[in-house]
C-alpha cells in the first residue's frame, strides 16, 4: 500500500529539535533532576547510538581509510606547561559583562550580536565604546558593567595538596594532546611525510553564556587531525582536506545548499593561523559555525620545542634535510555536527491526512536500522514468530529494535519520529507463506518481502 505525503510548510526551530530529543530519548538536560547545570548534556540511549555512529563514520573516513592517518587518545589533564605554550593561558579568553543589578555575567560579543551588531575582534575598549554607543543592556534591561577579559580553562588541582604548583587544567581543545605526542608518534612509526594524527574526545570550557541547546556548552567532544606537512607543500593538502570535508559532510546527510564556505580574514583569524576557512550551517538559530580547517603553520611545534628543550624537526629519509613540519587542522566538534544532522533530518508531512514527524537519518546513521514487531502483541504464535526473526536480524545488524507497544500505527510513528528507516511487521499471512510486510519510513511504502530476503 502506498500512503499519499504532502511535506508541511513549516520551518524547524530549535523548540522543535529539543522537544524531540527530550522526548524519544536522544538528548537531556544534564542533572535535571536536581535541577539542571547550565551548558551541560546528557546523552540518552536513542543519543548515544546517534552519536556513536557519527564519531565512527568520521573515524572510518579520515583515518581507517586511508593509510597516512594515525589515532592517539591523549590524557584530559597535562602538564600546565601545554598551556602556556600554546597561548591559552594569556590568550583563551572571553569579553564578560556583569549586569548591574541581577550580576548575572553574559557575553559582550553575544549582547551585542544580538542587538544586530558585529562585535567579531574587537578589543575590550571598543566593545565598551560599541555598547555605550548603542546603549545596549543585558536581556533584564538593566545596565551593564565594563567588559573584562574571562579565561574560559577549567582550572583544578593535581595531588592531595592544593597550591600555585598543583593547578592544572581541563584541556580545552584536544589538539595540544596530538601536537605533544608529535615526537612519539615519528619516533616509534617512522611515518612519511605528510602525515595526520587524529584524536577524538572531551574538551572544556567554562562558557560564560552557553546557550542555544548542545551548540554551546562547557564540555563536549571535538574529532580533530593535525595533518603535518613540509613548509612549503601546505596548499594541496589543504585543499584535498577541504574536499574530503565536503565529502564526509554529505554522508552524514546535510543538504549542500545549508553549507557554507566562509574564508576567515586575517583580522579575524586565530594568532596561529595563516589561512582559515570555516565551514558553516543554517541552523535554526541562524547561520553559524559548523568546523572548521586552519593552516597552523609550525606555530605549535616551534612553541613546544621552545617551552620543553626537545628536538620537534623531522628529519626527511635518506637525506640531510630537517625542518619542523607545518600543520593543517581540520576540527570538528562532535556536538554541533550532530546538531546539524538532527535539524538536517527534522521533518513534519502528513500521512493521509495525519500528522507526522519524521527524523529522516541517513541509514548508516539511525538509532536503529530496523524495527521488528508482532501485528498484534496478544497472539502468542505472532509474537513467537516475530522474536525469530528479530533474533535473525540482530545476529547481521546489531541496532535492531523490537517494538510491539500500542498498535501498529502509532508503532509507526514512533519508529518515524526517531528514524528507523524500515519497520517488519509479522502477520498472519507470514505463518502461512514466510513473507513480511517492510514498511518504508520516507516513502511508507509496505511491500511484502520473503523472510530468506531479509
Amino acid at each position: 500500500m502506498i500512503c499519499y505525503n504532502r511535506r508541511m510548510e513549516k520551518k524547524t526551530s530549535l523548540e522543535d529539535i529539543v522537544s524531540l530529543c527530550k522526548r524519544r530519548g536522544f538528548i537531556y538536560q544534564g542533572s535535571e533532576v536536581y535541577g539542571g547545570l547550565a551548558g551541560t548534556w546528557d546523552y540518552g540511549p536513542l543519543g548515544v547510538e546517534l552519536k556513536r555512529r557519527i564519531m565512527q563514520a568520521w573515524w572510518k573516513f579520515f583515518v581507517e581509510s586511508r593509510d597516512d592517518m594515525y589515532g592517539v587518545d591523549a590524557a584530559i589533564i597535562m602538564n600546565p606547561k601545554t598551556w602556556v605554550a600554546s597561548g591559552h593561558v594569556a590568550t583563551f579568553a572571553d569579553p564578560l559583562v556583569e549586569d548591574l543589578v541581577t550580576k548575572k555575567r553574559y557575553r559582550a560579543d553575544h549582547l551585542l550580536k544580538d542587538a544586530g551588531e558585529n562585535a567579531d575582534g574587537l578589543k575590550p575598549e571598543d566593545l565598551n565604546k560599541l555598547i555605550k554607543e548603542k546603549n545596549i543592556k543585558s536581556p533584564d534591561g538593566n545596565a551593564l558593567s565594563e567588559v573584562r577579559m574571562f579565561n574560559m580553562m577549567f582550572s583544578t588541582n593535581v595531588g592531595p595538596i592544593a597550591s600555585d604548583e598543583s593547578v592544572a587544567y581541563l584541556r580545552p581543545e584536544t589538539a595540544q594532546g596530538i601536537f605533544t605526542n608529535y615526537r612519539n608518534v615519528v619516533d616509534s612509526l617512522y611515518p612519511s611525510l605528510p602525515f595526520g594524527i587524529a584524536q577524538q574526545g572531551k574538551a572544556f570550557r567554562n562558557e560564560i553564556s552557553p546557550r542555544d541547546f548542545v551548540f554551546r556548552s562547557r564540555e563536549f567532544e571535538q574529532m580533530e587531525i593535525e595533518y603535518f606537512v613540509h613548509p612549503e607543500k601546505w596548499q594541496e593538502p589543504f585543499e584535498a582536506l577541504l574536499a574530503d570535508i565536503y565529502e564526509f559532510l554529505e554522508l552524514m546527510g546535510l543538504p549542500k545548499d545549508k553549507v557554507h564556505e566562509l574564508e576567515v580574514t586575517d583580522a579575524d583569524r586565530a594568532h596561529y593561523s595563516k589561512r582559515t576557512i570555516d565551514i558553516e550551517f543554517d541552523y535554526p538559530i541562524g547561520r553559524e559555525e559548523l568546523m572548521g580547517l586552519a593552516y597552523r603553520t609550525d606555530f605549535d611545534l616551534k612553541n613546544i620545542q621552545r617551552e620543553s628543550g626537545k628536538n620537534m624537526e623531522y628529519v626527511v629519509k635518506g637525506t640531510s634535510e630537517k625542518f619542523v613540519p607545518h600543520v593543517i587542522e581540520p576540527s570538528f566538534g562532535v556536538e554541533r555536527l550532530v546538531m546539524a544532522v538532527l535539524c538536517s533530518s527534522y521533518r513534519e508531512d502528513e500521512v493521509n491526512g495525519d500528522k507526522r514527524v519524521v527524523l529522516g537519518l541517513p541509514e548508516n546513521l539511525a538509532p536503529y536500522r530496523f524495527a521488528v514487531a508482532p501485528l498484534l502483541k496478544n497472539k502468542p504464535e505472532l509474537v513467537a514468530k516475530a522474536r525469530e526473526v528479530y533474533e535473525v536480524l540482530r545476529e547481521k545488524y546489531s541496532n535492531v529494535a523490537w517494538d510491539d507497544n500500542g498498535n501498529i500505527g502509532k508503532r509507526y510513528r514512533r519508529q518515524d519520529e526517531i528514524g528507523t528507516p524500515h519497520c517488519i511487521v509479522v502477520d498472519f499471512t507470514t505463518l502461512k507463506d514466510g513473507t513480511v510486510t517492510v514498511r518504508d519510513r520516507d516513502t511508507t511504502e509496505q511491500t511484502r518481502v520473503q523472510l530468506s530476503e531479509l
